[in-house]
């Protein structure tokens, strides 16, 4: 992965609340992904101002996380 990229959030994304976290529906490839708090706030986070390796220290900081959760931002970001 490339960490120096500064990710954004597709154009054409729907995003709706929902009980136990988020639905995001990408019209252009009429998919549905189901996001709890944490994607969400990465997807928040990927306004292409930050750089993906500031991401795990982001939800580092956030959640009070002994060490960056680098790995699951990866998965998540991929």
């Amino acid at each position: 992965m490339d960490w120096d990229i500064r990710p954004e959030r597709a154009a054409g994304i729907e995003l709706r609340e929902v009980t136990d976290g988020y639905v995001a529906y990408d019209t252009a490839r009429d998919r549905l992904h189901f996001l709890n708090v944490t994607a969400m706030m990465l997807l928040e986070a990927c306004d292409g101002r930050l750089r993906a390796r500031e991401l795990p220290e982001l939800l580092a900081a956030a959640y009070r996380l002994p060490e960056p959760p680098t790995a699951e931002v990866e998965r998540c970001l991929d």
